[in-house]
């Protein structure tokens, strides 16, 4: 079986506010949306912004109370970006959880959380280059 990942949802309160978060902060477009789902193309996968209620339908199962023990990351080139994006989605939004430092495993990172408590690491690693297409790999 093809190792992939197509889509990502993720269950939101209120599609205006975390379009802001998610255009203004990060930048991003939305490639198709409804009055009740927002889809922005990444490279090779969907993100889907989808209403709690309406994805809990579709699911046919409620959800957690709280997102749980995940993450979502976004790499950048350098290490000069990850504080500045950090800063910038928390003043649309989002809740710095943990500011920009360096792991012991090397690299340099932090986490935000969106307005639905999604967490998002940003993060530059320079044993992960970045292609044109924005698509990191493992090893050099």
């Amino acid at each position: 079986m093809q190792q992939q990942i197509s889509l990502i949802a993720l269950g939101i309160a209120d599609l205006a506010r975390s379009k802001r978060f998610y255009g203004e902060g990060f930048g991003w477009v939305p490639v198709f949306e409804t009055p009740g789902i927002v889809f922005y193309q990444m490279n090779g996968l969907m993100l889907g912004l989808w209403p709690t209620p309406d994805l809990e339908a579709d699911m046919q199962r409620p959800a957690l109370t709280r997102p749980g023990a995940f993450s979502l990351a976004h790499n950048v080139p350098t290490q000069a970006e990850v504080q500045p994006l950090l800063d910038r989605l928390a003043a649309v939004g989002g809740r710095m959880l943990r500011p920009a430092d360096a792991p012991p495993h090397g690299g340099f990172r932090g986490y935000v959380a969106d307005p639905d408590d999604h967490a998002w690491e940003i993060a530059f690693n320079p044993a992960w280059p970045i292609d044109a297409d924005g698509r990191v790999r493992f090893g050099t």
